[in-house]
């Protein structure tokens, strides 16, 4: 884990660490109870994740995204149309494709990827920062905006509704960019959304009334009380001790497990060094190789074990999910 994590604002020293014995065997918990296990459904969100790097080095990020960080290379656009040909092959084909980093507009592939996506019917969703690397390719988004209208959505992530605590997490001069990228995304019509973070001990009806009245403030045409334009992810220490989830665990709970991220989303990913791209189970795990699947979609239709405190603690028991919908 990123060795800065304790000091970011949105992480609260863990009262008790992870018990060593869980999430070590696939098909059983350290109790002897079977795994919960996800099967895909359908896939409705093909994700991308374009490269690790980053202009940003935040605290708390999951996947460690920094300037320095290519342990995900970036993936071509000819990589991309290949996985694009395969899904909208797929019956029924995707809704969605996300694109995710690091910062994707750090690759120089993005827009002929985002381009591709839209004029094969999808929808596309970016996830940025809205800084710098974005702001580079204005003319592009304007053009892809232009042509393709609401079904381009790009999430921008905007970690608080109050600058101390997102210059906490991003650094210095890391809201006034974002915020006025934020702004000329708004100016010109984009489709908006935002993701945020609620601080600790902060209730999510509290956090969501100020983001409105940020949102008001700058004029930004996203409902705070919308969850998919608001989106307010819960924080993820995988050092925090959790429960593991069990096949009894959905009746308990009162869940399903079609609610879970993995029943309806893979992510493509390209390792630094790898010959070619390979599919993950979701967003959360690029590392893992426990939970890759295989080098294409078809390979990649298997159940997924929910073998990671991160299943627990983002999916099921914070009933949260990185896709639009």
């Amino acid at each position: 884990m990123n060795q800065l994590l304790r000091l970011s604002p949105f992480v609260v020293e863990a009262p008790r660490p992870l018990d060593p014995a869980k999430f070590r065997d696939p098909a059983i918990t350290a109790r002897g109870e079977p795994r919960a296990r996800v099967a895909l459904e359908a896939l409705r969100t093909l994700w991308f994740n374009t490269g690790t790097l980053c202009n940003l080095t935040c605290l708390n990020c999951y996947i460690e995204s920094s300037p320095r960080n290519d342990a995900l290379a970036y993936l071509s656009l000819a990589e991309v149309e290949a996985f694009l040909d395969e899904a909208t092959a797929l019956d029924p084909p995707p809704v969605e494709i996300g694109f995710t980093g690091g910062e994707p507009f750090m690759n120089r592939d993005i827009l002929p990827m985002l381009d591709a996506a839209l004029s094969r019917g999808f929808q596309a969703l970016v996830l940025t920062n809205a800084m710098r690397p974005m702001r580079r390719f204005e003319a592009g988004l304007l053009a892809l905006n232009a042509r393709h209208g609401s079904r381009l959505t790009l999430r921008v992530s905007l970690d608080h509704h109050g600058r101390a605590l997102h210059e906490a997490e991003r650094g210095p001069r890391s809201w006034k960019p974002a915020i006025d990228g934020l702004a000329w995304l708004a100016r010109n019509g984009f489709s908006l959304a935002i993701a945020g973070r609620s601080a600790p001990g902060e209730r999510e009806e509290t956090a969501r009334a100020a983001y409105d009245e940020l949102f008001r403030g700058l004029d930004l045409p996203v409902d705070a009380f919308d969850p998919g334009r608001l989106v307010l992810f819960p924080e993820m220490d995988a050092r925090v001790d959790v429960p593991e989830i069990t096949e009894a665990c959905w009746g308990i709970l009162g869940k399903r497990p079609t609610e879970v991220m993995c029943a309806s989303s893979r992510m493509v990913v390209r390792r630094k060094g790898a010959a070619a791209p390979t599919v993950v189970a979701c967003t959360l795990l690029p590392y893992d190789p426990a939970f890759e699947l295989g080098p294409t979609l078809r390979h990649a239709a298997g159940a997924v074990a929910l073998n990671h405190p991160h299943c627990a603690t983002f999916c099921v028991l914070g009933g949260a999910s990185c896709s639009a919908g």
